[in-house]
C-alpha cells in the first residue's frame, strides 16, 4: 500500500490508485487534464499532491485528507504551521514585453507537451528575455521545474480567472 502524502507525485498515486482519478475530477473540473495522454506521460511524472492541491485552489492537507479517506488511510496531521504562501510584487523586469507567449490550454489540446515546449523557447532566447504563460490553472509543476533551473518566475491570477506566469531567462 503506498501511503498517500503532500510529496507523493501524481502519476505514482494513480499507479497505486486508479480509482481516485475519477475522484479528483469530481472535486475538480480542472483536474479533468489529467485525462490528457501528453500531460499524464510528463507532467504527471514530477507534479506532487502540494502542487496539484495548488492547481485546483485546497490547502495541500485538504486534499490529501481527502485522497487518504477515500482509500481508507487515517488523516494526516497539521505538522506545525502550513507553508504559508508568498505574496510577491510584481519583479522590475515585467516591464518589459515577453519575447514569446504560450497558451498552455491550447498545446494540452494539441497534445502537446507544455514544459517541452516552453523549454525549447527558453532555449531559443537572450538572457533576460521573458515567455508569458496563459493557462486555466496555476501550472506549479512547471513553475517549480523553472525555478529550479534557475530562471525568474512570477505568476498572477487574473479577475478573470485565467493564470498568467512570467518566465525570465537566467
Amino acid at each position: 500500500m503506498t501511503e498517500i502524502t503532500p510529496k507523493t507525485k501524481i502519476d505514482d498515486l494513480l499507479k497505486a490508485y486508479p480509482e481516485l482519478e475519477n475522484y479528483l475530477m469530481r472535486l475538480n473540473p480542472k483536474y479533468k487534464k489529467l485525462k490528457n495522454p501528453i500531460l499524464r506521460r510528463t507532467v504527471a511524472k514530477i507534479a506532487t499532491l502540494t502542487q496539484v492541491a495548488k492547481i485546483g485552489g485546497y490547502d495541500t492537507l485538504e486534499l490529501v485528507n481527502l485522497l487518504r479517506k477515500e482509500v481508507g488511510q487515517p488523516p494526516l496531521e497539521a505538522a506545525g504551521s502550513e507553508e504559508s504562501e508568498e505574496v510577491l510584487e510584481a519583479p522590475l523586469w515585467l516591464q518589459n514585453e515577453p519575447k514569446e507567449i504560450v497558451d498552455a490550454g491550447k498545446l494540452l489540446d494539441e497534445e502537446k507537451n507544455p514544459l517541452a515546449e516552453v523549454s525549447g523557447i527558453l532555449k531559443s532566447l537572450q538572457s533576460g528575455e521573458i515567455v508569458l504563460i496563459k493557462s486555466d490553472f496555476l501550472p506549479s509543476p512547471l513553475i517549480d521545474t523553472f525555478k529550479e533551473q534557475g530562471h525568474e518566475v512570477y505568476a498572477q491570477e487574473t479577475e478573470n480567472g485565467e493564470f498568467l506566469t512570467y518566465i525570465r531567462k537566467r
